[in-house]
């Protein structure tokens, strides 16, 4: 097979991922939108209106919104990218294929709804009278960065997963701390000094605050300005060492996959 067929067999897995994701709902696709959205209503009311977080936050409800979006992307790909392989155990073991074109149709089906979702983001930008200025350029570079250590992610999980079925239930609890040592419900002000510059070294709150800066504000703080030159790259070696090891690992674990699952 041809790196082409093998380009369209990837597209035609995520769009058919895609279609089936909202078969027989009623709304549809717009589910894609509506779920970030009602996530987004219930944490904005719960921390801006009750909590306070955004206060001194500017565009604080964006703040928000881009975060979620960005997570439910981080999310969503690594959970179904760890089951993607066992989920395709009949298709592996009847068609001879390159495996890794399973998860990789996965993190494509979880960015086409995460383009979707960065339609409502704009649309609050603009009520919000955000004026993009010229760092909105650099948004693309950051959402790559977000698409490449979430596939590293998810090629080191499906691999794990296809051996140990125990780091389904091990991921969700990491998810879930993640979730709340990444500053997406509040900002890097709250959190002490001498914890900041420890937490920007995860990748995934350099990516979001990176991505809120080139879109909503300059004033956010990224790893940038927290953490001096040459420091600062120990988070893009982490980003390329996660996507270096999932690829090898997975590419090794590949020939085994049909006897694992």
């Amino acid at each position: 097979m041809r790196k082409t067929n093998y380009l369209n067999l990837t597209l035609q897995m995520a769009l058919t991922d895609f279609k089936l994701k909202y078969a027989g709902s009623i709304l549809g696709y717009i589910w894609s939108l509506v779920k970030p959205l009602l996530f987004f209503g219930v944490l904005y009311v719960v921390f801006s209106v009750f909590f306070r977080f955004g206060k001194g936050v500017p565009n604080y409800p964006v703040y928000l919104l881009l975060g979620i979006v960005m997570w439910s992307f981080f999310l969503e790909s690594t959970l179904n990218g760890m089951h993607s392989v066992v989920s395709r155990g009949d298709l592996i073991r009847k068609v001879n294929f390159p495996k890794i074109i399973i998860v990789l149709a996965t993190v494509l089906t979880s960015l086409l709804t995460f383009l979707l979702n960065l339609i409502i983001v704009f649309i609050f930008m603009f009520f919000s009278k955000i004026v993009p200025s010229a760092t909105i350029l650099l948004f693309i570079p950051i959402i790559a960065e977000l698409v490449i250590f979430t596939l590293g992610v998810s090629l080191i999980l499906a691999t794990l997963y296809t051996k140990f079925r125990d780091f389904s239930h091990i991921w969700e609890v990491g998810l879930q701390v993640l979730f709340y040592a990444t500053p997406i419900i509040y900002p890097l002000s709250l959190v002490p000094a001498k914890f900041v510059k420890f937490m920007m070294v995860n990748p995934i709150a350099q990516i979001f605050q990176d991505a809120r800066w080139a879109l909503i504000s300059r004033d956010t703080a990224t790893s940038w300005s927290l953490i001096s030159y040459p420091k600062n790259l120990i988070i893009l070696a982490i980003v390329l060492a996660t996507v270096l090891v999932g690829f090898i690992i997975f590419l090794k674990s590949a020939k085994n996959f049909a006897e694992e699952i």
